[in-house]
């Protein structure tokens, strides 16, 4: 398939490592966050860190915004669907992931919450168009990827004079977490950081380079496919082999410096920044999620309906905070693989295909298990 197998060329990636390996310092551990759920996604299923010498790991970020979003929201939206006015619209990785109670928004689905899994924006604007009785309140989560969407959904409410539609919203901001990471996350060293792809399609290059000027951290921008972050990891090591902190872009296909202008100018003019927010696994993060400004606030969910959040607390055996940190690998967790699989997840990083925990579990116990019976 034209662009798609040209990046996942098993000898190029070979070819890559090998060169890795002969530029790797043996002296030395090289330890590197892949930010992104996509790259984990990548590193899992394409086997990328089998061809990674053993001095290198690669450490997993808490880029899965399904994985991020606290157990208090999905409380909040529970008790929003519950309404008997409201019909609530969310993505379908969204259901299964654990609330207070063991109860989940597939839970209250099947106990009659109105909860409706879309594939858009664009889908809940629909039903509000077409139910006009309905509150239609829209589950918007994710990072500056899925924020413009978010944004198109209420410019077009507006245009329609929708009195029905509202969001709740739950955008986080991606370089506010990577600050977070590198001041409190004790105990982790991270070199330096695979930067996000999509994400960076919308902000660009620019928002990246104080972690090079004031952490010294270099960051390389890149994107999904194995042959992406392989190169990525050998752009990494030569900057920490050479000194260097620099921001890089390997996913120059569809990155620029400035990002796009239009998104960018759309999200600031309908969102502000929120004074403090709560991320799974790395707690309060100041200025790190969007909330709707005040001239939208006729389509904000959490004014129109009074949301107030309560502190819930994850389950305590569950590991998903520390593997978010990157503290933790997935099988750290002493419930995974037993009491928690895909078909009965206790944390959100089994949830979602981008969770660190759901992609060991795909790609990475099998080999894992292949290698203990090599040795």
């Amino acid at each position: 398939m034209k662009h798609v197998d040209e990046y996942r060329d098993g000898e190029l990636a070979r070819g890559i490592a090998r060169r890795i390996t002969a530029e790797a310092q043996p002296e030395r551990d090289y330890r590197f966050m892949e930010f992104c759920g996509g790259h984990t996604h990548a590193i899992s299923r394409y086997g990328v860190e089998d061809l990674l010498p053993e001095n290198i790991r690669m450490i997993h970020g808490p880029g899965c915004p399904v994985c991020v979003l606290p157990m208090g929201r999905i409380d909040d939206a529970i008790k929003l669907a519950a309404r008997p006015e409201v019909t609530l619209c969310t993505y379908a990785d969204l259901m299964r992931v654990p609330a207070s109670g063991g109860t989940s928004l597939m839970k209250a689905k099947a106990d009659g919450a109105d909860i409706r899994m879309v594939y858009s924006t664009l889908d809940a604007i629909a039903i509000a168009e077409k139910e006009p009785d309905r509150e239609v309140v829209f589950f918007a989560i994710g990072f500056e990827t899925t924020t413009p969407p978010t944004a198109l959904a209420i410019r077009l409410a507006q245009k329609k004079r929708l009195r029905n539609f509202s969001i709740f919203c739950n955008h986080v901001i991606t370089p506010a977490a990577m600050q977070a990471i590198l001041e409190t996350n004790e105990g982790v060293a991270i070199e330096g950081f695979v930067g996000p792809a999509h994400v960076s399609t919308v902000i660009g290059m620019s928002p990246y380079r104080r972690f090079a000027t004031d952490y010294h951290k270099p960051v390389v921008i890149a994107g999904f496919e194995p042959l992406d972050v392989i190169q990525a990891v050998l752009m990494l090591v030569r900057q920490i082999n050479e000194g260097r902190s620099d921001i890089e872009n390997q996913y120059r296909r569809a990155v620029t410096e400035t990002g796009n202008g239009r998104a960018i100018d759309e999200m600031a003019e309908i969102f502000e920044l929120r004074e403090s927010f709560e991320w799974r696994g790395l707690g309060e993060i100041p200025r790190s999620a969007l909330r709707l400004r005040e001239k939208y606030a006729q389509f904000d969910a959490e004014q129109r309906f009074g949301v107030v959040t309560s502190p819930a607390r994850d389950n305590p055996a569950c590991e998903c905070g520390a593997i978010l940190r990157g503290a933790k690998r997935p099988q750290d967790c002493k419930l995974f693989g037993t009491a928690c699989t895909p078909e009965t997840p206790m944390g959100s990083c089994m949830v979602s295909s981008e969770g660190s925990c759901a992609a060991h579990w795909a790609y990475g116990r099998f080999r894992q298990l292949e290698r203990r019976k090599a040795s």
